[in-house]
């Protein structure tokens, strides 16, 4: 036995760890325990230890670097700074998609960004017809949003059910989605503008730029940069998680160099390694430099956006996200009666999310084919993109987020807030399932559906 390989697992720990690995490989994974750090929020909430939620995430955490000292609770650390992390790999998926993903053309991307301002456009509408004039008013933003982790997580459950095609639309609608959220949290919910800190963003901005168009392929560079970035615009009045998604589209998403002259590179290393290799001894020094090199070329395939957020994925959908669910998620129903029900903050959210969403997708990418700006979705039924337009009424995470910038200083519009945000986002999952669970597999875009 080689004595520099590693020592194998016990069987029996192979057995309990081999499930927990398929299950975290799964497309529906992140949504999963979203939805369960979700109902660990609310029934935390509603247990006799209440009490410990609030002393732990209003617990007060310093942290200074140099001469700047941030003093806020665990929860602001989450909401402001963990949460710009996710918000940092938002901003690399928007590009990835718009430089070499399904969005790089126009007559790829139009149709979905048609659908995403449908379903921002009618929600925001149905939430101001009923809070205009009222307390709740600043909280239109809140029904805009789709949760892609949540969406794509309902949609694996009936894959087989529906054309492949429509879970690259539901992602590109989302992304779009996602990107008008944004613009909206950094027009209308910040604060008033420190116009010197902004253009510190500026500048700080041009320098990422000019770190990629010069072929920096350095993380240091960029998370330097990033992070004074993050803390200019937290100074500037515009919400700080914005800066994680600019530094997000500044990562370079394309190799340094073309894969045919790294190719040639890798052969070349490779005959070193074969060369140190094939003596009667071996050459530990000059195999060990070649396997370097080969490493080296190796990561100059990869381009520094897709080594990042490969990198991310996991942290983020495992422990950034639930942890801002359990957060933010918990609700006492011990303060919930048909006055918060029924409110205008809870119905417009409600209404928003689970009507607004599905009439304002469904409609938008219908007047998108029959204006001919873009074909229907390849192999999909009308049947099969109204359920996909219900399911986009799934809004939690963003929906949250802006809930707590709208209703920062008003608390019991952010619980009304919360409620409507759950009972649409439970109600569009649960009915779109069922509608697109009840289509057969025989179904295509040149059959009505049954």
């Amino acid at each position: 036995m080689d004595p520099k390989a590693p020592l194998p697992l016990p069987q029996a720990l192979v057995v309990v760890i081999r499930p927990f690995q398929r299950f975290f490989r799964t497309s529906s994974a992140s949504g999963i325990v979203l939805l369960f750090a979700t109902v660990l929020a609310m029934a935390w909430a509603n247990s006799k230890f209440h009490g410990v939620h609030h002393r732990i995430f209003a617990e007060t955490v310093p942290i200074q670097v140099g001469g700047v000292q941030l003093r806020w609770p665990v929860h602001e650390w989450i909401n402001d700074g963990l949460m710009a992390v996710f918000f940092f790999l938002v901003g690399m998926e928007i590009k990835r998609e718009l430089v070499v993903g399904e969005l790089r053309t126009f007559r790829r991307a139009i149709l979905p960004a048609i659908a995403a301002l449908g379903g921002m456009i009618v929600p925001a509408l149905i939430y101001y017809a009923l809070n205009r004039g009222k307390p709740g008013h600043p909280g239109w933003g809140i029904p805009m949003a789709t949760d892609i982790a949540f969406a794509l997580g309902c949609l694996a459950v009936v894959k087989g059910r529906v054309a492949p095609s429509l879970a690259v639309f539901l992602t590109a609608l989302a992304i779009f989605d996602d990107l008008g959220a944004i613009l909206v949290i950094a027009l209308f919910y910040g604060q008033p503008v420190q116009v010197h800190f902004l253009e510190a963003a500026a500048g700080l901005t041009a320098l990422l730029i000019v770190l990629n168009l010069f072929g920096v392929r350095s993380m240091w560079a960029y998370m330097v940069a990033g992070v004074a970035l993050w803390y200019v615009v937290l100074r500037s009045g515009i919400h700080a998680t914005v800066a994680g998604v600019i530094a997000g589209m500044c990562i370079p998403a394309r190799s340094a160099k073309h894969p045919k002259e790294i190719l040639g590179e890798l052969e070349h290393e490779v005959e070193h390694l074969r060369a140190a290799m094939g003596g009667e001894e071996d050459n530990d020094d000059e195999g060990n430099a070649a396997l370097r090199a080969i490493e080296a070329h190796l990561e100059d395939v990869q381009p520094p956006l897709n080594r990042i957020s490969n990198g991310l994925h996991a942290p983020v959908s495992f422990i950034i996200v639930p942890l801002f669910a359990l957060a933010n998620a918990g609700i006492s129903f011990a303060h919930v009666g048909v006055k918060e029900i029924v409110s205008p903050v809870s119905l417009g959210v409600a209404l928003g999310l689970f009507f607004g969403k599905q009439i304002g997708v469904f409609l938008f990418t219908w007047l998108g084919v029959v204006l001919r700006v873009s074909p229907r979705p390849e192999g999909a039924t009308w049947r099969q993109v109204f359920g996909i337009s219900i399911l986009a009424g799934i809004g939690f995470t963003m929906s949250l987020f802006i809930s707590g910038l709208a209703f920062t200083s008003l608390p019991e519009l952010q619980e009304s807030a919360k409620v409507g945000i759950l009972a649409a986002s439970t109600a569009s999952a649960v009915v779109g399932l069922l509608f697109l669970m009840t289509g057969t597999r025989a179904e295509t875009a040149g059959e009505p559906a049954r």
